[in-house]
C-alpha cells in the first residue's frame, strides 16, 4: 500500500470532513448559546487530546493541564497590550516549552502515584505563586484583557488547535516516537533494555502535549475579559480533562472526542442546577465510569462488535 493511500485512508478522510462542517457551523447557526456551548467542547475537546498525546502510550496521569492552560492565559493578559495576537501565541507556546522542558526533564523520571500527585502540586505552586506575585508586585489580584477578537475567531482558533493536536496524535502513532512509546506504556525496564531512551521520548511527547494546552489557554483568555488566578488555575479543569480522556477512551486517537461530546454537556447541566454540589458529582462521575467504563466506551463498542461478529460466525458455523 502507497504512502498516499495511507494518509487518504477513509478515516482520515472522514475526520477532515468533519471538521471541515464543523468550521462551517458559525456561519449558519446564529445562536449565541449554541457557540458558547461548542467553545466549550473544542476548548475540552483540544485539551483532552493533548492530554492524551501524553498520557495515553505512556499510561502517565498528569494534572498539569491547569498550569499550562493557567500560563498561556496569563502571557496573554502580560503581553496582549504590547504584541500584535500573533507574536502572543508565539510567546506562549515559548513559555508553555521552556516549562514542560523544565518538568519533563526533572519529573519524568517519576512513575505512577508519585508523578500523579507532583504534578498537581505543580498546579498548586504555579496558581500560588502567580497569586503571590499579583498581590505583592502588581497590587492587584487580576488582569483585564481587551482584544478585539470574536467568539467566532475563538471558535475557529480552537477548532484548528484541535485539527493540529489531532494530525499531531495521527503522525505520532505511524512513527518510531510512538513505538517506543508505547513499549514504555507496557514496561519501561523493557523499554531501556531494548535501547530507547526513555527519558527523552517522554520530555518530548510531553513538552508536545503542554504545548498544545498552553495554546488553548491562551486562546480562551479574550473570552473571559477579566482573570485571575482562581479562574485560570481552577484544579477541576485537570480533572475534567482526565475524565473526559478516560471516558472515551486513552488508547485511541478519537477517543477523548468520545468523551468531551457527552461530558461537557452533563458538566453543563450539573454546574448550572447544582452550582454548590458541583465538585462532589464530579467526582462520583469519575467513580462510576472508572468502575464501569475503564478502558473507555470506544474499546467497550470495539469488543461488542467483536462479540458479535464471533457469534454471527458462531451461528452460521
Amino acid at each position: 500500500m502507497s504512502r498516499a493511500t495511507t494518509v487518504f485512508s477513509p478515516g482520515f478522510v472522514a475526520v477532515a470532513l468533519v471538521l471541515l462542517v464543523v468550521a462551517a457551523l458559525p456561519l449558519f447557526v446564529e445562536s449565541g448559546y449554541f457557540l458558547s456551548y461548542t467553545i466549550n467542547v473544542l476548548q475540552y475537546g483540544a485539551l483532552a487530546t493533548a492530554w492524551t498525546l501524553f498520557s495515553g502510550p505512556t499510561r502517565y496521569i498528569s494534572l498539569a493541564t491547569t498550569a499550562f492552560f493557567g500560563i498561556g492565559a496569563y502571557t496573554v493578559a502580560v503581553l496582549s497590550e504590547v504584541l500584535p495576537w500573533g507574536g502572543v501565541l508565539l510567546v506562549a507556546a515559548l513559555v508553555g516549552v521552556v516549562l514542560a522542558l523544565i518538568v519533563g526533564l526533572s519529573t519524568l523520571r517519576l512513575s505512577g502515584v508519585h508523578f500523579v500527585i507532583f504534578t498537581f502540586g505543580l498546579s498548586e505552586l504555579i496558581r500560588q505563586l502567580v497569586t503571590w506575585y499579583e498581590v505583592n508586585i502588581t497590587k492587584s489580584i487580576g488582569r483585564y484583557i481587551f482584544l478585539d477578537i470574536t467568539q467566532q475567531q475563538i471558535y475557529w482558533q480552537l477548532l484548528a488547535l484541535l485539527s493540529l493536536a489531532l494530525f499531531a496524535g495521527w503522525l505520532i502513532r505511524r512513527s518510531r516516537l510512538g513505538l517506543a512509546l508505547r513499549v514504555i506504556g507496557e514496561d519501561e525496564h523493557v523499554a531501556r533494555h531494548l535501547g530507547i531512551n526513555t527519558t527523552r521520548a517522554k520530555v518530548l511527547l510531553f513538552v508536545i502535549s503542554a504545548t498544545f494546552m498552553t495554546l488553548v489557554g491562551a486562546v480562551m483568555s479574550p473570552r473571559w475579559t477579566y482573570i485571575d488566578p482562581a479562574i485560570v488555575f481552577n484544579p477541576i479543569v485537570s480533572f475534567q480533562v482526565l475524565i473526559m480522556s478516560l471516558l472515551g477512551g486513552v488508547g485511541h486517537l478519537l477517543g477523548p472526542l468520545a468523551g468531551v461530546i457527552p461530558l461537557t454537556a452533563l458538566f453543563e447541566v450539573l454546574s448550572a442546577n447544582f452550582p454548590n454540589h458541583f465538585a462532589v458529582l464530579l467526582g462520583v462521575t469519575f467513580l462510576v465510569i472508572v468502575y464501569l467504563v475503564p478502558n473507555g466506551v470506544l474499546e467497550l463498542i470495539r469488543g461488542w462488535l467483536r462479540s458479535s461478529r464471533q457469534g454471527g460466525k458462531g451461528g452460521q458455523a
